[in-house]
């Protein structure tokens, strides 16, 4: 029998769910009072919140079904009920947040009926010290024992990549480094450090963070042994937190801030344990940040996704850039799209445009636009969507593309004359 296992308030309010439920035995008639004996609720689970989302197997059938028709499946196999209670806490919130994209299930080793499955699924709990495993199926098959942080961001990450790495921050040998997860985390360590801090913004599949990532980590542990500290470490994943990323122009990975008294500085160049110590104990004087492509005095039209329609609509032609600041291909390119602007800066039927796709406001626009790698270049004629462009990357590349455009104008027009 698979059945849901339902969010409880406490008291009696909650039995009528597991009672009168339309819960039926295989092939058999409608389950009712003759189930009410078998469904007293512990005192821990009528008071927690345990998500619908999660699913109480205890017959072998419905697992075997489950996995064939499931292909991302965590199990929980508890030795009782109350050795569940923590853990079905936590998945209940993980639970939430990978619908769609992955499936928890709970198996009580402790019951009766559920005492086959767990044995035929190979599970051991005799141990005194074991009351819980969490085992992963993927496509039908058994794929590991999770045996990563029992965290809600760890299970999360680990559910919606199942072979990919673990975070940075269950290595235990980032323990000294702050990991911020959101803005609020950044403001509070902000308010509550005195001490000057350094952040480091990273990508996890970027080269050279994860080559940076182990000095960093020695950096942090002499600082965090360290009588009178110079300062703290902290890590943000752009790649999660883009709102953070954005607010700061992170264009790269990795980058690096300094914040003093709630002052941001820039930072040099720094890849060493060596260099991030002597940093902290002696800053030098912070170079001024280079301006964004947005901040620099060019010809190119910046658009967000409010102006987007109504500024190509004034013109004829116009080439648009969808892009990252992160991104290394876009990052060549701009120099030969900006100086393909300035060349056509004098003809007001012709415009260069950008799109920061990173961008909260313009994620939706970037979407509409099918846009699904960077960079992506679309031709529109007066705001109408007319082709993709996929010539050379180049400033003779784009050029050579609008003068066949502005050619075109002239041969339509001179064809007009001729009728007339």
């Amino acid at each position: 029998m698979c059945v849901r296992v339902r969010s409880f308030l406490p008291g009696p309010a909650a039995l009528p769910d597991w009672r009168q439920g339309p819960w039926r035995g295989r092939g058999g008639p409608r389950v009712t009072a003759v189930l009410a004996p078998l469904v007293v609720l512990p005192s821990w689970l009528s008071s927690a919140k345990v998500s619908s989302l999660i699913e109480r197997i205890s017959d072998p059938k419905d697992l075997k079904k489950l996995l064939r028709t499931r292909n991302n499946v965590l199990v929980l196999y508890s030795k009782s009920e109350a050795a569940a209670e923590n853990h079905l806490r936590l998945l209940s919130t993980v639970a939430q947040v990978v619908k769609g994209q992955g499936t928890i299930c709970w198996v009580d080793c402790g019951d009766a009926e559920s005492r086959k499955l767990c044995k035929k699924m190979k599970v051991d709990l005799s141990p005194k010290d074991k009351k819980v495993e969490l085992f992963h199926y993927q496509d039908g098959a058994f794929h590991t024992e999770y045996n990563r942080a029992v965290t809600f961001k760890s299970i999360v990450a680990f559910l919606k990549d199942p072979k990919g790495p673990p975070l940075w921050e269950e290595d235990p040998g980032a323990k000294d480094v702050v990991h911020l997860d959101s803005e609020k985390d950044f403001r509070r360590l902000l308010k509550k450090e005195e001490k000057p801090l350094l952040i480091m913004f990273y990508a996890p599949w970027c080269g050279h963070c994860k080559k940076m990532k182990p000095e960093f980590e020695k950096a942090a542990e002499a600082l965090h042994g360290e009588a009178d500290s110079s300062g703290v470490l902290a890590a943000v994943d752009a790649t999660v937190n883009k709102a953070l990323a954005e607010r700061f122009h992170i264009s790269e990975f990795p980058t690096l801030k300094y914040f003093k008294n709630g002052e941001k500085y820039a930072v040099p160049v720094l890849r060493t344990k060596k260099k991030f110590l002597e940093w902290m104990q002696n800053p030098e004087a912070p170079p001024p940040p280079e301006p964004t492509w947005e901040e620099q005095q060019t010809s190119v039209l910046h658009l967000v996704g409010d102006n987007f329609r109504e500024t190509l609509k004034k013109k004829k032609h116009t080439l648009v850039m969808f892009y990252a600041p992160w991104c290394p291909h876009c990052k060549k390119v701009i120099p030969h799209f900006t100086a393909t602007a300035d060349a056509f800066k004098d003809d007001r039927k012709i415009a260069c445009a950008a799109v920061d796709c990173v961008k909260d406001k313009n994620q939706d626009l970037c979407q509409q636009e099918a846009v699904k790698g960077y960079p992506t270049f679309h031709y529109y004629h007066y705001g109408k969507f007319a082709e993709k462009y996929d010539s050379d990357r180049t400033e003779l590349g784009f050029t050579n593309y609008i003068r066949a455009l502005r050619e075109g104008d002239h041969e339509r027009l001179g064809k007009k004359k001729e009728e007339l």
